[in-house]
């Protein structure tokens, strides 16, 4: 532990420095090759799968059930409605729990006898309900309007904050490649994009938001500060990165693990579908959200305001000072190796 505190030390002080900054085009292109992934293998794997809240359709739960066999609900389904299709889950330790497309009220009393048979439970512990396509496209159209709002407001919030639209600039860009990577982990495992897996993207991207958002801040208090003359923007803010990087790995742990701990609890003990669906997008997130803020917003900024006129004549004042101070302590180590001989 003493030894991380030094580590952490050293890269506060600028002992020891990582050149996160200088190395972008790297970082750039493994957001781009997960980005490509992420995009790409949910369509090669017939696109996102989406709950019944969003698609619609009818939902059938069996309760205390002396074994989860899955075969047996399908089967059961599709003897009475042979082109249901039905998607079957264990719920908890006793349930199971059986979706399928919209039935008509006939067809749900049979599927309900059909499963209390097949499970030989009574008819009561059977529920039946469906969700319309209406409702569903509500419930979708929603979920986007929220995502977009909170985009807008975090955009706009950044701005005024820092009053610059560059570091927003950078900050969403962050934001929408945590998004993007989310999902698309969502899409190539085949989990069901819930409400409660929405309510986990917005939870996720309010998480990277505020992670880059004390980056960012020192990132500011390093260009303004007495003696940032002596450094190139770029170094200034490669030095805020290493100067917090040590706290957003601290951070990063610190939520990931009790995350895990609900995501494997919710899922293998539990069986609660709300509990794993926000678990895993918040897991998920955090890790992109850490990557994001150190690899991608800050560089991104350094290099949108290294391209400004009075950034460039700042960097290129400061490389002149280091070039003639070298050229001096060249000329003295000259003079001293002549008056030596």
């Amino acid at each position: 532990m003493a030894s991380f505190a030094q580590f952490g030390n050293d890269l506060h002080t600028g002992k020891r420095s990582f050149d996160i900054v200088g190395r972008r085009k790297t970082w750039y292109l493994v957001a781009l090759v997960a980005l490509l992934v992420a995009i790409v293998v949910p369509q090669l794997r017939g696109g996102f799968v989406f709950g019944i809240e969003f698609t619609g359709g009818s939902e059938f739960k069996i309760s205390d059930v002396a074994e989860q066999d899955q075969a047996a609900a399908a089967d059961a389904v599709t003897e009475v409605v042979p082109l249901a299709a039905p998607k079957v889950t264990s719920v908890s330790t006793t349930g199971i729990r059986v979706q399928t497309d919209q039935l008509t009220s006939d067809e749900t009393r049979e599927v309900r006898a059909a499963l209390a048979d097949a499970f030989e439970v009574p008819i009561e512990q059977v529920t039946a309900s469906f969700i319309g396509a209406t409702w569903g496209q509500d419930i979708t159209g929603q979920a986007l309007r929220g995502l977009l709002i909170f985009l807008v407001l975090a955009a706009i919030g950044m701005a005024l904050y820092f009053r610059t639209w560059k570091m927003s600039l950078a900050a969403m860009t962050a934001l929408m490649h945590d998004l993007v990577i989310t999902a698309g982990i969502y899409g190539i495992t085949g989990f069901e994009i819930t409400p409660a897996a929405v309510i986990g993207f917005l939870t996720i991207l309010g998480y990277s938001l505020y992670d880059t958002v004390v980056v960012f801040d020192k990132i500011r208090e390093n260009t303004t500060e007495p003696g940032a003359e002596t450094r190139t923007f770029g170094e200034s803010v490669n030095l805020a990165v290493n100067q917090t990087l040590v706290r957003s790995i601290n951070t990063s742990v610190v939520a990931v693990l009790p995350v895990a701990s609900i995501l494997f609890i919710g899922t293998l003990v539990l069986g609660a579908g709300t509990l794993r669906d926000i678990s895993l997008a918040l897991l998920i997130g955090i890790i992109a959200g850490a990557y994001s803020t150190i690899f991608i917003a800050s560089p991104l900024y350094a290099q949108i305001r290294s391209a400004e006129p009075a950034v460039r004549r700042a960097d290129q004042k400061v490389l002149a000072q280091r070039a003639k101070a070298g050229s001096v302590k060249a000329g003295s180590v000259k003079v001293a190796e002549q008056v030596e001989a």
